[in-house]
């Protein structure tokens, strides 16, 4: 008697393994994303799911962003990147676009990204997932979600980030820190966009924030007069904040910026993903 939702797995698994193969870089890990993907839908009541390939990509798309920052952690070698096989249910034409589009130059370019940087960039500008979605699966905002794909963008494109644009986030949220330390709310306000989102991760929610904040007033009046321990970082090679409890840090705050002005501040307090930050 065959199994329905194993036919429907089936029938999605090699779009699955392309997506992983395209953001993790390794067949091998790929097959095992596949493979976690297939329990975590064994487990999961969707019969209330409309879109099931679009959860499944979803899906295995969370379990490569874990096994990326598992990877970072560890500091591994990247591995290397062969072609991916079309196989049953694949677009042949699109996976030989996709094979060329990224070969042994660009999986070097895509190895100095952050995790999120580099799920952003596969996710839409290989696979067309809205921005919307890849939010929800890095947990931030759309605009953030939009900012990681330009950066890895422009890297992917000239090679590096522009020394300038860093050198200038970097005074904007130094200029943050020192308007939350002082209590000044105008500096803060005027650092802010007026739609900018302040968004904490399950572990800051449980910590005592608020899942999510809207509004450059909102957001600046949660800021001032505090953030007295936190310090500026490089978090990923981004300017971000950071507050350390002994050796370890406890929070840190990524900022995305667009056009001079703070679109998005991510509360990272889950101590899994804090470990596999790259914090200076």
């Amino acid at each position: 008697m065959t199994d329905p939702l194993a036919e429907r797995f089936e029938a999605d698994r090699a779009h699955l393994r392309s997506v992983a193969q395209r953001i993790l870089g390794s067949p091998d890990e790929a097959e095992d994303a596949v493979q976690e993907t297939w329990v975590r839908l064994s487990r999961t009541d969707t019969s209330d799911v409309g879109n099931l390939t679009g959860w499944l990509t979803t899906v295995v798309s969370r379990v490569c962003l874990d096994m990326l920052r598992a990877r970072a952690s560890r500091r591994e070698d990247p591995a290397e990147l062969p072609e991916a096989p079309a196989g049953e249910g694949a677009d042949p034409e699109r996976e030989a676009v996709l094979a060329d589009a990224i070969g042994p130059a660009l999986l070097l370019v895509l190895d100095t990204l952050s995790p999120t940087e580099r799920l952003a960039f596969v996710l839409h500008d290989m696979f067309a997932v809205p921005f919307p979605e890849i939010a929800e699966i890095v947990g931030s905002t759309p605009a953030a979600a939009r900012q990681l794909a330009s950066r890895a963008r422009r890297r992917v494109q000239g090679g590096s980030v522009d020394s300038d644009d860093v050198s200038r986030r970097r005074e904007i949220v130094e200029a943050f820190l020192l308007a939350s330390r002082q209590g000044d709310f105008a500096a803060l306000l005027s650092l802010l966009d007026p739609d900018v989102e302040l968004r904490a991760d399950e572990a800051g929610v449980r910590m005592g924030s608020a899942a999510v904040t809207r509004g450059a007033d909102g957001v600046a009046r949660t800021f001032s007069g505090r953030a007295k321990g936190a310090e500026a970082a490089l978090i990923d090679g981004d300017p971000g904040l950071v507050w350390m409890a002994g050796p370890r840090p406890r929070v840190v705050f990524r900022f995305t910026i667009d056009d001079g002005k703070v679109i998005a501040i991510d509360l990272v307090a889950d101590p899994s993903t804090l470990e596999a930050l790259e914090l200076a």
